[in-house]
């Protein structure tokens, strides 16, 4: 069975239901807590009464500086949200990790951006490094992957678009809510992890709600296919996509016909005046709420809560 992990100002916690007891370790960073995964272990199986969850603030368990980087349209639901057809290329970029925060920590939306979107994505933590030419099988995932956390790859789609920029506009402060639990997998774990099921909703109305059996790409062959250009560490962070039910959609076939004849500027013009009137994406006062959990409890990964403000 998993193991869930809390990190707080005051250190590291196994979670054991509704109870945590403190973890009995010198690691600071993440690389350093999976390296001392025994002192985990050893929390998980003493006994302690611990404090309760609710008591605690929770920060990110995955501790920055680290590698972030993200799968693109990698779920088909979000393909065809897109208005992608047919075979779609494998394709990753890279997140700032200044852009982690906490579980429950605000989002801030930028002065600039009014077009922000929200993706639930499950999030691997490495726990071994990836040298460039690894191939991992499916039986591979666990001498590579450590576990697994809840990230939102929220987004300034005016910036993306425009500028093509998926660096920019994913990188800014709060874009990357992770947590609340790093969940530690026995290798028997990964065996279970199609049936996961993402679930995120805005003011509780449920936006997206899709387990891994929609993923386009699966976890060892993206870190294959990573492998062939990106190391990665223990520690590091691989975002896996998001299903569809974003705020952002591809318009209707004509009237991307007709945008595409239209000059760069008017074409922007006129797509993001129709945004304007899609109630979906977020605005200062809304909150955001992420689970990701198998039906039956053996990887729960916990909840976030993320309200949205405005930089000022």
């Amino acid at each position: 069975m998993s193991t869930n992990v809390l990190r707080t100002a005051d250190g590291w916690w196994a979670v054991l239901g509704d109870r945590a007891i403190r973890v009995y370790t010198k690691a600071v960073t993440t690389a350093e807590l999976l390296a001392d995964r025994a002192a985990v272990c050893e929390a998980a199986a003493s006994g302690e009464a611990g404090t309760p969850v609710a008591d605690l603030v929770a920060l990110s368990p995955v501790t920055t500086p680290c590698r972030v980087v993200a799968q693109m349209v990698n779920y088909r639901s979000h393909a065809r949200d897109s208005g992608f057809t047919g075979d779609i290329p494998p394709a990753f970029f890279r997140k700032a990790s200044g852009s982690v925060s906490g579980p429950d920590d605000a989002i801030v939306r930028p002065s600039h951006v009014k077009f922000l979107d929200y993706e639930i994505e499950l999030g691997l933590v490495m726990g071994a490094p990836l040298p460039i030419g690894t191939v991992v099988d499916e039986r591979d995932l666990p001498s590579y992957v450590a576990g697994l956390v809840i990230t939102n790859d929220v987004s300034a789609r005016e910036v993306q678009l425009t500028k093509t920029q998926f660096y920019e506009s994913k990188s800014y402060p709060t874009f990357t809510p992770t947590g609340p639990y790093l969940s530690l997998l026995e290798p028997e774990d990964f065996a279970h992890l199609l049936d996961l099921r993402l679930k995120l909703s805005v003011n509780g109305e449920l936006r997206q709600d899709r387990t891994l059996a929609d993923m386009i790409v699966r976890p060892a062959q993206a870190l294959t296919l990573l492998a062939r250009f990106q190391t990665l560490d223990a520690g590091d962070l691989l975002l896996t996509g998001t299903p569809g039910g974003t705020a952002l959609k591809a318009p209707p076939k004509p009237v991307e016909k007709i945008g595409a004849l239209l000059p760069p500027a008017l074409k922007w013009k006129a797509f993001f005046k129709a945004q304007a009137k899609n109630p979906h994406y977020l605005h200062a006062g809304d909150v955001v709420t992420a689970t990701i959990a198998t039906p039956d409890g053996r990887i729960d990964l916990g909840k976030q809560r993320t309200p949205v403000a405005d930089a000022h």
